[in-house]
């Protein structure tokens, strides 16, 4: 556990340098891959964790499956560990920071989707869960880092275009207020989006690239910390296949 909590430390302090880069990871070797490259901290991807599990995205893999994959990948490296968690597996908050500690990790990505009904979580009760895993984290004496994933700009989630931003703003606040360590409005594509996003949300940021967003945008914007979600494993799988067909052709 100390060795947990150090981790965990250590994670939290990446949130307040320089722009926390983590291109995300799906299996033992990727994650080795990256921290051999000299990446200061491991982040997973859900979609290509369960991708390679033969699962889909969106809580389709089993949990056990997903955190099996997990502990794979935290024995594989010597950095800190942030598990894309999607949206706790109707887990109690106890539950839930017990399994993520058992596997060594010390960071959790937690979505406000509704994966049973296709919806945005009510924004109060996720906030109250929320709470009891930032609880939880104490009670197990290890302060896992939480990001709080707001996917109010995802298209299918019942949020009008024009009213995006404010309820991304609004379940922010009361996700940070509820312990969350970063807030991660996921889809935004617009700089000027996510310019109001950093002075709007209270607390770290984090972003993903896009034909506006670079990583000097988001250095520029105070950005805290950007990911790639399963976009390393799509080019990993694209760099397969076109090696198959060149070999098949041949």
């Amino acid at each position: 556990m100390t060795e947990l909590k150090d981790l965990a430390g250590r994670l939290r302090e990446l949130h307040t340098g320089d722009l926390l880069v983590l291109p995300n990871v799906w299996d033992a070797a990727s994650a080795r891959t990256v921290a051999d490259v000299g990446f200061a901290a491991i982040a997973t991807a859900s979609a290509a964790v369960s991708a390679t599990l033969g699962y889909p995205d969106g809580e389709g893999a089993p949990w056990q499956e997903m955190f099996a994959v997990a502990g794979r990948i935290v024995r594989a490296v010597s950095v800190p560990v942030t598990v894309d968690a999607e949206a706790g597996y109707g887990m109690r908050p106890r539950e839930l920071v017990d399994r993520l500690l058992e596997t060594g990790a010390v960071g959790a990505n937690l979505e406000d989707t509704d994966h049973r009904s296709g919806g945005l979580a009510e924004a109060g009760a996720h906030a109250e869960w929320l709470a009891g895993v930032r609880a939880a984290a104490g009670e197990a004496g290890v302060p896992i880092v939480l990001n709080a994933r707001i996917d109010a700009f995802l298209p299918g989630r019942g949020v009008a275009e024009e009213d995006r931003l404010a309820e991304t703003v609004r379940r922010g606040r009361l996700y940070r207020e509820a312990g969350a360590d970063c807030l991660y409005p996921i889809g935004v594509r617009r700089k000027a989006d996510l310019a109001a996003l950093v002075t709007e949300l209270p607390g770290p940021v984090n972003g993903n690239t896009g034909d506006e967003l670079d990583l000097a945008a988001f250095r520029e914007l105070g950005v805290a910390r950007v990911s790639y979600g399963p976009r390393f494993h799509f080019a990993a799988m694209a760099g397969l296949k076109s090696a198959v067909e060149e070999l098949k052709r041949g």
